[in-house]
């Protein structure tokens, strides 16, 4: 079995659907192995997001992702679960995301795009280590 990393996002968390959003997970048949409701610090967002170090949007997301708690999970399910996730996510751009996918149907905007996902199998490792230590 593989795991991967999602974060519910402060939006989520503030509009109240990070049920909905697990429940999707869920219903899939990945396994909750993990979680934590948490308000993410500037040196843990800074590590989770250092890829973005030094673009034009890297501090408004810092300043997003610790503004209110998010809800950590690790999922656990078959080979290449991080890419399930992914593809359960959808675009970026909610406005582009296609129905039935969560940003597809739940989120508003790009920047506040409801769900982090990893992205490869490496990405879960790491962000996973970085929220999650002790779990191995």
């Amino acid at each position: 079995m593989n795991r991967t990393f999602v974060m519910c996002k402060p939006d989520a968390v503030e509009r109240g659907l990070v049920g909905a959003i697990v429940d999707r997970f869920e219903r899939k048949g990945l396994r909750l192995v993990a979680s934590e409701l948490r308000t993410i610090d500037r040196t843990t967002a800074t590590k989770h997001y250092a890829e973005h170090e030094g673009k034009g949007f890297f501090e408004s997301l810092l300043v997003f992702i610790t503004r209110s708690p998010s809800v950590l999970l690790v999922l656990q399910g078959p080979a290449d679960t991080w890419q399930i996730v992914r593809t359960m996510m959808g675009a970026t751009n909610p406005a582009t995301a296609a129905p039935g996918t969560i940003r597809g149907d739940l989120g508003l905007e790009t920047t506040e795009n409801l769900v982090h996902g990893s992205d490869s199998a490496e990405s879960a490792a790491r962000e996973i280590a970085i929220f999650f230590p002790g779990l191995g």
